[in-house]
């Protein structure tokens, strides 16, 4: 029980006003000419309440009291009691006993016993809605978050019959060994078999819209995050729905994939991450929705998904001229990203990481062709054939021509697998660092192993302008604006960056040449010196 003063003269009295959700009922008495406001929980007894009246009138408790209106007639002492007002106060008075008067207060307590016991069943049945409320919630919650304990259940008596079958299939990645190998850590894949654990973020609306636009920084976020964003971008864009997939399977999917990237420096699950938001970026921004069938936005992000699974961090100059098991295997024809599209249906082909499980085997024949299409056409030797195929349709350009919708998924996975200039140079400018330095630890091997060397992957002989201002002019811009033709709304998202970003690497080299010609001046001064005094 709490007793304050209040500024205005009016006291008040408090007591299990915290005691349940539901709003307290306030009575307001006439004390000594005083105004007093008494607050108590709907949840009171009626010996409850009549402490409080106690205390507040200052009336001895071994006194009978009476509690009264302005007009005089009496009111029942308990949570049931009617609500007034400051106008209309009430007012304890003692009650003297006289003749009869045992009978009377007899006949008090057993009124206020029965009010008590109504008092009581209120508030179970209050405490029962309550409760049947938060059930209900709790079960809504749980079935939004595809974790039903059916379904659970289900699920770990199928992975317990699956355990001894994959455990017997050992792994089943291809390795990429050769007389020069770079497979020394024996990575397999390593599908989740249990419930996957990764926590589950609760993206702010905030996120939600940044991951629609290629401004979106992917320095900020760890793994489990972007797993998170990316099981978002399937919920998000319906396919979850469309292909009947089951939510766990596609947790462990992702989980798959991101096991099966290796930590390279720029061929990593953080680039498979940019590739991916990328394109669900470009599906918002290009309003593909409207334009493709659903089957059409799930080979687009699952190819960006999957794009380069597997990486080894050695292109596929390096895989033919070191004769690579790959390259081998492959006939020297994209082999890396054969291996790619190969990873992809193995990890898919394990039945607790199959997303497509429940479609037709049509269907699916189906999106598995294309997803290999996509994922080969992501070999830059083919960039210029993929790109004059599409420069001559883009002018009438047709959505309802298979071949035409072809080309352009082709164009759109090629658009984000090499975007990273699009983004703000911030964001963009660390994966220029991380790919110079894979070209690094390549041509340092192929220069160890007597291979040819790329001038652009030297480090005695490449700098980051040199390095970009091509790439940026000859392929990326080009590439761009042919797409802009067809989808005008890039242009100050997506192209106006390339161009601001190929000026500064422009500034940049005139930078480094000015510098070069100083040192150059300098050490052609300090030679004259020299010369001179030797004379």
């Amino acid at each position: 029980m709490l007793l304050t003063e209040q500024p205005s003269s009016t006291t008040e009295v408090i007591m299990g006003s915290s005691s349940s959700s539901y709003a307290p009922k306030t009575i307001y008495l006439d004390v000594d000419g005083k105004v007093q406001r008494v607050v108590f929980s709907r949840h009171c007894s009626p010996c409850d309440i009549k402490e409080l009246l106690y205390s507040s009138s200052n009336i001895a408790r071994n006194t009978a009291i009476l509690l009264v209106d302005p007009e005089g007639a009496l009111i029942s002492i308990d949570p049931t009691m009617p609500a007034n007002n400051p106008n209309s106060l009430y007012k304890v008075v003692p009650h003297s006993t006289s003749q009869g008067g045992e009978k009377e207060d007899m006949f008090q307590n057993v009124l206020s016993q029965v009010a008590e016991q109504f008092s009581r069943a209120f508030r179970i049945n209050e405490i029962k809605t309550e409760v049947t409320n938060r059930l209900a919630m709790l079960e809504k919650r749980v079935e939004l978050e595809g974790l039903k304990v059916v379904e659970i259940e289900k699920c770990k008596n199928d992975l317990k019959k699956l355990r001894d079958e994959m455990t017997s299939r050992g792994g089943v990645r291809v390795n990429c060994n050769s007389k020069y190998n770079f497979t020394d850590d024996g990575k397999k894949l390593s599908p989740r078999r249990d419930v996957p654990s990764y926590p589950k973020y609760t993206l702010s609306h905030e996120t939600i819209e940044a991951l629609k636009k290629p401004t979106f920084d992917v320095w900020h976020w760890e793994h489990n995050e972007m797993l998170s964003c990316l099981e978002y971008m399937y919920h998000d864009l319906g396919l979850v729905k469309e292909f009947n997939m089951n939510p766990i399977t596609l947790k462990r999917w992702l989980l798959a994939i991101q096991e099966n990237y290796r930590e390279n420096p720029f061929h990593n699950f953080r680039h498979c991450f940019c590739v991916s938001q990328m394109m669900y970026g470009m599906i918002h921004l290009c309003n593909l929705q409207e334009r493709l069938t659903m089957t059409d936005m799930c080979i687009l992000m699952t190819a960006a998904v999957c794009h380069d699974l597997d990486h080894p961090g050695y292109n596929n100059t390096y895989q033919i001229n070191a004769r690579t098991e790959l390259a081998v295997r492959y006939n020297d024809i994209s082999p890396l990203e054969n291996h790619h599209c190969a990873v992809t249906f193995q990890i898919l082909s394990m039945p607790e990481c199959n997303v497509f499980a429940n479609i037709e085997p049509e269907s699916f024949k189906q999106i598995r062709q294309a997803i290999i299409t996509l994922i080969l056409a992501t070999d830059m030797a083919r960039h210029g054939e993929i790109l004059d195929s599409f420069k001559q349709k883009v002018d009438n350009f047709d959505f309802t021509n298979e071949e035409h919708i072809k080309c352009l998924k082709m164009v759109l996975i090629k658009c984000c697998d090499i975007s990273n200039e699009v983004r703000p140079t911030e964001v963009a400018e660390p994966w220029v660092d991380c790919l110079l330095e894979e070209y690094f630890i390549q041509s340092d091997r192929e220069k160890s192993e007597g291979l040819p060397v790329a001038p652009f992957m030297d480090r005695e002989k490449v700098t980051k302008p040199t390095a970009q201002i091509g790439f940026i002019k000859f392929v990326l811009i080009p590439m761009f604006e042919t797409v802009m033709k067809l989808f005008p709304q890039i242009e100050e998202i997506m192209v106006q960056p390339l161009r601001d970003s190929r000026d500064h690497y422009e500034e940049l080299k005139q930078i480094d040449d000015a510098m070069s010609e100083i040192a150059a001046l300098k050490h052609f001064t300090s030679d004259i010196k020299h010369f001179r005094a030797q004379l």
